[in-house]
C-alpha cells in the first residue's frame, strides 16, 4: 500500500486563469500572516529577489484564489516562472493547468 505524501494530500489552490491574477506590479507589498508568518512579510516588487520569494510564498501558502488574485500578477508570473523555486509537485500542478508556463520566461 503506497502512502501519499503531505504534498499529495494537501489541498492546493490554482486559479482558473492567469488573466485573473491582477496583483501589484511594483512597489512594496505586505503579506498577511496567513500567507507569510516569517519575520520578512514585506516584499519590494522592484527587487527581483524579493518578487521571486513573494511569488513562491503566495503560490505555496495561498488557500484561496482570492489571495492569488490579490498578490500575483499573470504577466509577471509568466516572466518569472522559470526562476521560482517550487517543488516538482507544485510546478507540475500549475503547469498542467497552464501549459504555457512550461516555456514562459525563456
Amino acid at each position: 500500500m503506497s502512502r501519499l505524501s503531505y504534498e499529495q494530500r494537501r489541498p492546493w489552490t490554482v486559479p482558473d486563469t492567469l488573466d485573473e491574477l491582477q496583483g501589484p506590479t511594483h512597489g512594496v507589498v505586505h503579506l498577511p500572516n496567513h500567507l507569510d508568518w516569517s519575520e520578512q512579510r514585506v516584499y519590494d516588487l522592484d527587487n527581483p529577489k524579493d518578487l521571486g520569494v513573494m511569488y513562491e510564498v503566495v503560490i505555496r501558502e495561498s488557500t484561496t484564489p482570492a489571495d492569488q488574485r490579490r498578490y500575483l500578477n499573470g504577466p509577471i508570473l509568466r516572466a518569472v516562472w522559470h526562476r521560482l523555486w517550487l517543488s516538482r509537485f507544485v510546478r507540475d500542478l500549475w503547469e498542467s493547468r497552464f501549459p504555457e508556463l512550461r516555456s514562459a520566461g525563456h
